[in-house]
């Protein structure tokens, strides 16, 4: 990954108003349960369409799917899981031709990136770095967490390595979904990141999958603690984004305490 060199602290503008702000962003939660012929919808992206509709708007993307992409794999997050068809729509705003185009992209991409073989032992050493991991515990809205430790990742040319374990602890996040909940919370944790943690190719890298992949999963990233030195980094990698950038809020570590979790359930790296 591209090391941005560039981002020397004494050449840096102060922040912008967004690396300030620390206003709080409600969590977008939705009901999305059980198989395609059983849902509770209570997302207002849903209110324009019946359970009927819904449900031939599936088995129509389904079809489509089965026709112009046979190639593609079946099964649990293959071109015939009803439930993913589902995400997508809803991600498409219930466009039958926009939700094949992602969907199709998207399941060839974990058909080529071996998404469904990643295991804690294929990324075991740069897991034992402690540069990203699953939460124990949720969040007060009941969500998964995922926490990515910025001074501890390294631009390297391991780049497949590192993007396997981002991939790892995202489907480990969704994994730990409780029963009505939909989206995960993303935390950076910023505090001691400096030039040489600096890696605007894995934070791209991130927001494709979100965007790309795994759309409406990840309800909020957190830039906790973001220094000077991010700056550049954000603004490279912020127009690439799209709408999704919208889900990024810097704070700081005080506002994840209190805002985020409990005595009991926040991470032992937050605690004071």
């Amino acid at each position: 990954m591209a090391l941005l060199s560039s981002c020397h602290p004494l050449r840096l503008s102060p922040p912008p108003p967004a690396l300030r702000s620390t206003t709080k962003k409600k969590p977008s939660h939705y009901t999305l349960k059980c198989s395609a012929e059983n849902r509770t919808l209570r997302s207002p992206l849903y209110t324009r369409h019946s359970h009927l509709d819904t449900r031939q708007l599936v088995l129509e993307v389904k079809e489509r799917l089965k026709l112009k992409h046979p190639g593609l794999p079946v099964g649990r997050n293959g071109r015939d899981d009803e439930d993913m068809i589902l995400w997508f729509l809803k991600d498409r705003n219930f466009s039958v031709e926009d939700a094949v185009f992602k969907l199709s992209k998207a399941i060839k991409w974990r058909k080529d990136f071996g998404v469904s073989e990643l295991r804690e032992e294929s990324v075991k050493r740069l897991y034992a770095t402690g540069k990203g991991y699953v939460h124990d515990s949720l969040d007060i809205y009941s969500r998964p967490v995922l926490i990515v430790v910025g001074s501890k990742h390294f631009p390297s040319k391991e780049i497949i390595e590192n993007q396997k374990l981002c991939v790892y602890l995202v489907e480990k996040a969704i994994s730990k979904l409780p029963d009505g909940v939909e989206d995960i919370l993303g935390i950076v944790d910023l505090r001691g990141f400096g030039v040489q943690n600096a890696d605007g190719t894995y934070l791209k890298f991130l927001f494709d999958l979100v965007c790309h992949y795994y759309p409406k999963r990840l309800g909020e990233l957190l830039f906790m603690e973001a220094p000077f030195v991010f700056q550049p980094v954000w603004q490279l990698v912020k127009p690439l984004t799209s709408s999704y950038s919208t889900l990024a809020r810097f704070c700081d570590a005080e506002t994840v305490r209190k805002e985020y979790f409990t005595k009991e359930t926040l991470p032992a790296a937050f605690k004071l």
